[in-house]
Formats: C-alpha cells, structure tokens, sequence
C-alpha cells in the first residue's frame, strides 16, 4: 500500500508542513497599497497578516537567563517579501521559530492570520502551523526513496486530500519552479538546485498564506541559489507573502523590505530601494 509506505517515511516530516482547506486560485495583491515609514505593505483596511507585540523569548530563566528576544514587535502584511536578516546569536533563528509556530514566546503577543497562537498548547499550534505556513529549510527534507512528485503529495496526503486532487496540486506546483521534465526523478537524480525546487513545491501545494523560508540558498551553489531566488521573487509577484531568513546581505538584498536583528531587538527595518521585480 503506497500511502502506508509514504505516511510511515514521512511521518518525521510532518508536523513542518503547511496546509489550507481551500484550494482557490492564487491570493493577488491589493490594489490599493503603499509603504509606511517602516516599511510596511499597507492597504486601506488591511490587517497584518502576522503581528508581532512586544515579544520576549527566554532562556535558563533567572541568573543565567539568555533573552534571545527582547520585547520586538513586527507587522507584516499579505503579499510582501521581508528579509529578516541577523549573524549568529542575534535571535534570528528564535524569531523564525516563532514566526514559523514551532516555539512560543516567553511574553508579548503573536497573531498570525487573526488569531492569537502566542499561548496555543502544541497541538493547537501544530494545527495552526500546518494549515498557515509552508516551509522551505536549509536541508531539503526529501524522502529517498520517492519520486519529486511523490514528495511534494506526501503533506497532501496526511490532510487527507484525494488521489487525483492532490496529484493536480503537486503537478501544478511542479511546475511552478519549472521541474515538469523531473517528476518521476528521485532525489539522488537530482541536482541540489532542483531538489530544492521540489522542497518549494512541496511547501506551496496546499496554497498557504505564508511562505518561510530559512536560509534556502544555503547548501547550494551560486547558480542554483539565483535560481531559488529569481522563484521566491516570482511567488512574491503572485500576491504571495514571503519571508526569508538569513545571515547573507546579499540573499537580504534581493527582498522588497530588509528586517535586521541585533542582541534579540530590531536594529533597523527599512525598504530595499535597490529591489528589482
């Protein structure tokens, strides 16, 4: 039974991917829009899609406490393309952590689509995870022994979405990053550049509102990282929301606004004016 087989070798993996529970047409940016100060994409009565309050994150709390977040705050709206960059121990990681629902902060607030996940028990935060976000890792996370379209179903599979529905999705998203000559190719098959397009896929299948993507261009080589970039600027031109982590001013550079950390606080958050659709 294929399903058994692929449910058992994805398990580990699950609890990482994003679903939604309706599959439209791809979400279009607003019309009416424009920039703050600070850099945010705003429309009339937009809401933020994510918003951060006052947000804290500590460590061995006490004499020997590490607040890896201190007190940030951060709003970010439907469509854009945000860089959070920061070096080692500037809190990026933890940022992305919360942001990606996989931790929960100390204190402050955290609103993701409208609802509060900031005190969520981890079953209700899985759930909000997996419905909200698709994730794009370092490490593409691919199964071995199944194909690229095998893999990108596999999520489709554990929200019970149909055969022929959720092979339509995985075909789309496919070719959405261009691998429609590489479906039936396993990983080993691969270049690193197309596995990583096949992590892509797998994260946008379900069509969720966010995209995170932690240092994506990280295991690969210059060519490869252009294309995974020139991909993630293409979601962005689609009305998706995407927000890339990562230590490189160069990878930063390529987003619409540039959120820089720094001992746990936004140090800067500005608008890349040399952005290029």
């Amino acid at each position: 039974m294929r399903d058994d087989r692929e449910k058992q070798g994805g398990a580990a993996l699950f609890s990482c991917f994003s679903f939604q529970d309706k599959f439209g047409s791809r979400l279009k940016c607003s019309e009416n829009v424009c920039f703050s100060d600070r850099g945010s994409l705003k429309g009339e009565s937009m809401e933020p899609l994510i918003r951060v309050v006052d947000m804290c994150k500590i460590y061995n709390p006490g004499e020997n406490e590490v607040r890896a977040l201190d007190h940030v705050n951060l709003e970010i709206f439907q469509g854009e393309f945000v860089a959070i960059i920061g070096q080692s121990g500037s809190g990026k990681s933890t940022f992305m952590n919360m942001l990606g629902c996989l931790d929960v902060p100390t204190s402050g607030e955290y609103f993701l689509n409208g609802t509060d996940v900031s005190t969520m028990a981890d079953n209700d935060l899985s759930e909000v995870r997996n419905r909200e976000i698709g994730f794009i890792f370092q490490g593409f996370n691919l199964i071995p022994n199944l194909t690229a379209v095998e893999n990108v179903e596999l999520p489709l599979i554990y929200r019970g979405i149909d055969k022929k529905t959720r092979r339509q999705l995985a075909m789309e998203s496919l070719h959405m990053v261009g691998l429609d000559k590489r479906v039936h190719h396993k990983p080993n098959e691969m270049s690193g550049g197309q596995q990583q397009r096949v992590a892509i896929a797998r994260a946008i299948a379900a069509k969720p509102p966010v995209i995170l993507a932690d240092e994506p261009t990280g295991n690969l080589d210059s060519a490869s990282s252009r294309e995974i970039l020139s991909i993630l600027k293409d979601m962005h031109k689609n009305g998706r929301t995407v927000i890339l982590i990562t230590h490189d001013n160069g990878i930063a550079d390529q987003a619409r606004r540039v959120v820089r950390i720094m001992d746990g606080k936004i140090e800067s958050d500005i608008l890349n004016e040399n952005f290029k659709e």
